[in-house]
């Protein structure tokens, strides 16, 4: 049986693994955790919610965020503000016993101001509605020029959602060397368009459940 250890995860993410009570990786963190860890890489990854996708994606996002800078080194879009809250949880449960790295919420619904005052504190990592996000970056509330590793979730639901305009002015605020994970229930035309503009060297990882 696999078990996380054996996927290149890092101690200190064991370690708060391990206090979850998650004993095995789902099929999709089986397939995605090791590629992310070991290639710096774009990816599209097709899966279905409630297969994991969250630690598929934010485990290897945490192992290579740099915690001696404050500078917002990862960003991930979520279609809508209860998605963006959850990620936001359960990656800030992944990161327990990993000192000095921030993780900040950013979604409509709440005072921009508070956001931007947590934002400007130091936050490695961004959880974003893309509407809030486009607040944020029109008032200068933040700084995604030194993300490194940007992650569309539920990329289908955002595309669906009107989203494409807001998530391709996100995206040219990012650098270009990026690493871009999508993840996406489906592919439609939409998806794959968003896949070839944005993304350089595409590992495609196809997921069926």
């Amino acid at each position: 049986m696999t078990d996380f250890s054996s996927l290149g995860i890092n101690p200190h993410l064991l370690q708060a693994i391990s206090a979850l009570g998650f004993q095995s990786p789902t099929e999709v963190q089986q397939k995605a955790i090791p590629i992310l860890l070991e290639n710096k890489t774009d990816i599209v990854v097709l899966a279905q919610t409630g297969t994991g996708k969250t630690a598929a994606f934010g485990l290897p996002m945490l192992q290579q965020i740099d915690t001696k800078s404050k500078a917002t080194q990862g960003l991930i879009i979520a279609p809508t503000r209860e998605l963006c809250l959850q990620i936001s949880k359960e990656i800030t449960k992944y990161a327990s016993s990993i000192k000095g790295l921030n993780i900040v919420p950013v979604y409509g619904g709440a005072s921009i101001h508070d956001q931007a005052k947590k934002t400007k504190k130091g936050a490695q990592v961004l959880v974003a509605t893309p509407g809030r996000m486009q607040d944020m970056i029109r008032r200068k509330y933040v700084d995604i020029s030194s993300v490194s590793i940007c992650v569309l979730d539920e990329a289908d639901e955002m595309l669906n959602m009107g989203f494409k305009e807001d998530i391709t002015n996100i995206l040219s605020h990012t650098p270009i060397d990026k690493q871009t994970w999508l993840f996406s229930a489906t592919m439609p035309k939409e998806v794959a368009r968003i896949a070839k503009e944005f993304m350089q060297a595409v590992c495609h990882l196809f997921v069926s459940f």
